[in-house]
């Protein structure tokens, strides 16, 4: 029998550009710090993968909805640095009103 993944990796894995969005969207900041800043968000509840969180935020550029560029973290490291675009507010809008609702049909099913 194949290992049960925690109920957390099936929707977390979905989810991940929007979550990428959410916490840029607080303000701009380097992928390490991205997935801290999830955690914090999530009270500790999900841990992004680092090998999930660089494909998203390359997805993410490419598409538009972040840019990055070189600077200095605070231990005076160079990292790439994350910030959202006004596009990327956009889809982060339009991404939470899909999540709702589709979390709000969830609940009526599961509650029926």
């Amino acid at each position: 029998m194949p290992a049960r993944h925690p109920p957390e990796s099936d929707a977390l894995r979905g989810s991940i550009d929007l979550l990428v969005l959410k916490a840029l969207s607080l303000t701009p900041m380097h992928g390490w710090g991205i997935g801290i800043r999830i955690q914090q968000i999530s009270r500790g509840r999900l841990d992004v993968n680092q090998g999930s969180l660089y494909p998203a935020l390359q997805r993410l550029e490419h598409r538009g909805d972040v840019e990055s560029s070189w600077q200095s973290t605070e231990n005076n490291r160079r990292a790439r640095f994350y910030k959202i675009t006004p596009q990327g507010r956009r889809a982060l809008g339009e991404e939470v009103e899909k999540w709702k609702r589709f979390a709000d049909t969830m609940a009526l099913i599961l509650e029926s």
